[in-house]
């Protein structure tokens, strides 16, 4: 970890969030995704461009007109003009995406003593939040080995866990509900963190490890470790075990299978199924074990 000077927190605008994740020359993915008329555009720019006062207005322009606004976390290849896992040119962030009980989550990192303290903090919306880390070192694989690992210690959302994804812009409202939001961020440290700094849980029921040093061979995924689809399937039940409406958790994971499945509401649709399915099979087995007058007071319950 390096942080050269102490660091006084500040709150950064839209351009200055640009420029603080981002060199001048890279290219970034700027989604703009208005939900009522259901048009998404994406413009890939320079991050000099980006911050530059003309497209910001128009950004303006269409965050008044009802749309979200979103940045790319990693920036890109030069020659790409798509946003995918492949067009990563390096890793330079690793983020948690914070809805359910996001000032507690915070309240761990910050004092579990494991984690190191994010680089910038977003507010997207009441009592829900973003976290950034700045880093270096991470492959691919590495990294969203350490996004899954950080979203299931922090409870964070497990389908913001790929290399690609995008996540608000401050200096925006945010239209998802009906009372707009105005997006807030805060730059918290200029530190760049490693591998080596953070020590987490895996999905699997092992003791606390530190991941491998970014000069170590990358690993392959453990067993410890879902496949993707494993990881869609975990959050769907989560989501609905904690009462979130099936038709959002489908919406969700269909936004973030978006890129890489050929009908990503099927498969949404399909995953949540399958998950309400198991979690009312693990009921009824968890009530047939219960003792007999348990099972009548369940019984008697149900009526």
């Amino acid at each position: 970890m390096t942080e050269p000077n102490p660091f006084k927190a500040r709150h950064l605008s839209a351009a200055q969030y640009v420029l603080a994740l981002h060199q001048p020359e890279d290219r970034v993915a700027v989604l703009v995704r208005n939900r009522v008329r259901e048009q998404t555009m994406q413009r890939i720019l320079s991050a000099e461009d980006i911050a530059n006062p003309p497209f910001q207005d128009w950004l303006k322009e269409q965050n008044d007109r009802g749309a979200d606004i979103f940045l790319g976390m990693n920036p890109l290849r030069a020659c790409s003009f798509a946003r995918t896992k492949e067009s990563i040119r390096e890793i330079r962030h690793v983020y948690l995406d914070l809805d359910a009980d996001a000032a507690a989550s915070l309240r761990a990192i910050r004092t579990d003593g494991n984690t190191p303290a994010p680089n910038f903090v977003l507010d997207t919306s009441p009592e829900k939040n973003q976290a950034i880390w700045r880093v270096e070192g991470l492959d691919k694989e590495q990294a969203e080995s350490l996004l899954r690992s950080l979203a299931a210690q922090f409870c964070g959302d497990i389908a913001a866990t790929d290399i690609s994804r995008v996540l608000r812009m401050p200096g925006f409202a945010n239209r998802k509900y009906n009372e707009q939001f105005l997006v807030r961020a805060i730059q918290e440290s200029n530190a760049i963190y490693h591998l080596r700094d953070f020590t987490i849980h895996d999905d699997s029921p092992e003791a606390p490890h530190r991941l491998a040093d970014g000069h170590e061979p990358a690993r392959r995924t453990s067993a410890g470790h879902k496949s993707q689809s494993e990881a869609d399937w975990a959050f769907a039940k989560r989501a609905l075990s904690r009462g979130d409406a099936p038709d959002d958790v489908i919406r969700r994971i269909a936004d973030y299978r978006a890129d890489d499945k050929a009908d990503p509401l099927y498969y949404a649709r399909h995953t949540v199924t399958k998950a309400q399915m198991q979690t009312r099979s693990e009921i009824s087995i968890s009530q047939s074990k219960a003792p007999p007058d348990i099972q009548r007071d369940q019984a008697n319950f149900k009526r």
